[in-house]
């Protein structure tokens, strides 16, 4: 057996960081610094982001690749997100690299995310660059900044050779990038320099035979499914017969009818790729993500990529409004299985198992936002479905229940600390950290029950006056810490179809907040607002003034309304309550409840109803 051989040709490198530090950014000024795009070529910004849903929200929600070529070496670059509900795309990312790019920004410092996605790539040993962006900032403390970031390779038990990390000082929006502050450059050459000097070139075993684990799945209108992975071993061409190892160890037969690498934002055919490379197969219809394709003459399967478990779950199922069937093309359960189960082939941080009957399924992933996000990208293709309330997963253990816990990290002004400490204190969160700066504001770190974040963001926002900045990652199981109340608020239900009515919703308004505007259609069942009191109250929402005579008439006519703010698929999925569900359609969000009679709900039992009174968490 002869040693690893250098392929000194490729380096594959991922970048990392914070949501929001800058690296979409970072990786189009690589694309045009390295002559892949011309200096006076118009293109979007956040080239990376090729999805509606990141342009809008400013984030990357899907790792991604892309290559690019400097002094005659080709770098494949896989953006990661920095949001820790898509923390799968780091961990699939992070399979195919060899090192990491980790993005700080000058202000802000290594924050929550940039915790969790550091502590994955440490974790797979991988050499880290770190590049310090946006020094150009006013308030930038570009030396606390990295004295912060060396506390932080310690605290996750870096090893000596890792902690030893080369550091560059960037403006990513510029396009500049060097290794001292004072110098003076108007180019990101030495960042590329960097990557070539210090990431190493991946190894390979001359001796073995093809090898590549898939690390992610695409899909093409001509070709069919795409499987992207790097080539451990080996080489690969067209035409080849292959065979891929699935979770099961089967072996199932395949041949590559077409071969595609990366070059620069997309992929191009290629007669053949080498170790080291990251490869496009194309002819590949039944494989999965964590499978090794092979030969079939020495089949032998790789280690399969492993994530965190998911740790919440909510219950999809088909729309049950009087609306059903309006807004969507897709309404059927048959679309709506098909389209989750396609989900976790494309994702392995989601999961999906039937309910009882074939109209519902329960999906598993990593929070609320990656729920929210599957949920809007369903919308935006078409489809019309109900979601219920999300719910941890509880783990059992010698006798005992475990839930997750989150490592929360609160930043907001000092006087607005204390109320925030006390309501997160009756959700069972523990503070564990504060630290005072200069400009008033106080960084509070809290171990906190996953559920306790449940609802509670729009809260946070509304006590903080909207200067408070939250975040968490997710920390492990710990023993159930108990019981208790979340929203004290009830909700006001329609008792009857019809349209919203200026003059009712006036005489509603004192009696909490509203959710439709006048002219929204509604129905029996139907949340129109939250009401101030606990428990639920049924409200007539299309109640017209009566008229006597020409004064009442004129009387009162000019109605004026708070404004109602917009229902987000966010918000309407941290508001319901057991019993209610978000009703989702292409052009509409509604609350409803799951029973919508009032008649029914009236004569049931109140512990037969999570939502009659407050149900404790």
């Amino acid at each position: 057996m002869s040693g690893r051989v250098e392929n000194k040709d490729i380096r594959n490198i991922a970048i990392i960081a914070h949501v929001d530090h800058g690296k979409t950014t970072l990786v189009d000024a690589m694309f045009r610094q390295s002559g892949l795009l011309r200096q006076n070529q118009v293109v979007d910004e956040r080239l990376m982001d090729s999805m509606d849903l990141e342009r809008e929200r400013g984030i990357t929600i899907a790792a991604k690749n892309c290559s690019v070529s400097w002094n005659d070496v080709k770098i494949n670059i896989i953006d990661t997100p920095g949001h820790s509900d898509f923390g799968a795309e780091v961990e699939r990312a992070l399979s195919m690299a060899d090192g990491a790019i980790l993005l700080v920004d000058a202000s802000e410092g290594p924050l929550p995310q940039t915790r969790f996605v550091l502590k994955k790539t440490l974790e797979a040993g991988l050499k880290v660059i770190v590049v310090i962006n946006k020094i150009d900032r006013k308030d930038a403390q570009i030396s606390q900044v990295l004295n912060d970031i060396y506390d932080l390779f310690i605290d996750l038990g870096a090893g000596d050779e890792q902690i030893d990390f080369p550091v560059l000082y960037a403006i990513g929006r510029d396009g500049i990038a060097k290794r001292a502050l004072e110098e003076e450059t108007d180019n990101i050459h030495q960042l590329l320099d960097t990557i070539i000097d210090e990431i190493p070139a991946p190894t390979y075993d001359p001796d073995e035979p093809f090898q590549m684990l898939v690390s992610d799945l695409g899909y093409s209108d001509f070709l069919g499914r795409l499987a992207v992975g790097r080539i451990i071993n080996g080489t690969v061409s067209s035409n080849k017969l292959l065979v891929c190892i699935n979770e099961d160890g089967e072996q199932v037969p395949l041949k590559v009818t077409k071969l595609q690498k990366y070059e620069g934002m997309t992929y191009r055919p290629a007669e053949s790729a080498e170790a080291g490379d990251i490869a496009v197969l194309a002819g590949i219809d039944d494989v999965k993500i964590g499978d090794t394709i092979c030969t079939r003459e020495q089949p032998k399967a790789l280690e399969r990529i492993k994530v965190d478990e998911p740790t919440i779950s909510m219950r999809f199922t088909i729309n049950t409004s009087p609306f059903s069937g309006q807004e969507g093309r897709f309404v059927q359960s048959t679309k709506i299985r098909e389209r989750l189960f396609k989900e976790t082939l494309m994702n392995v941080a989601i999961q999906m198992e039937e309910d009882q009957g074939s109209d519902s399924f329960i999906v598993k992933g990593r929070g609320e936002f990656q729920m929210a996000i599957l949920i809007e990208t369903m919308r935006r293709e078409g489809f019309e479905f109900c979601v219920g309330r999300p719910h941890v997963i509880y783990k059992y253990k010698n006798g005992k229940k475990l839930e997750p816990i989150e490592r929360l990290f609160v930043d907001c002004e000092e006087e607005f600390l204390g109320v925030v400490t006390e309501k997160l204190a009756q959700r069972k969160a523990r503070m564990t950290d504060i630290i005072h700066d200069e400009s008033g504001r106080a960084r509070v770190e809290f171990s906190a029950p996953s559920r306790s974040l449940i609802g509670y963001r729009d809260e946070f926002l509304t006590d903080t006056k909207g200067t408070g900045v939250m975040n968490s990652y997710f920390a492990g199981y710990e023993e159930y810490r108990g019981d208790f109340t979340t929203r004290k608020t009830g909700s006001m239900v329609a008792d009857r179809h019809g349209k919203a009515v200026a003059y009712a919703l006036f005489n509603l308004e004192a009696r909490g907040r509203l959710f439709v505007k006048p002219g929204d259609p509604g129905y029996e069942g139907m949340i129109v607002g939250e009401c101030n009191r606990d428990g639920d109250l049924n409200v007539n929402q299309a109640k017209e003034k009566k008229l006597s005579n020409m004064r009442a008439a004129g009387k009162d006519a000019a109605v004026v309304l708070t404004p109602v703010k917009p229902i987000t698929i966010e918000r309407a999925i941290n508001f319901i309550r057991d019993d209610e569900m978000v009703e989702i359609t292409p052009k509409s969000i509604r609350l409803k409840k799951i029973i919508l009679s009032a008649m029914t709900r009236r004569t049931l039992k109140p512990d037969s109803m999570a939502g009659k009174g407050q149900r404790p968490m």
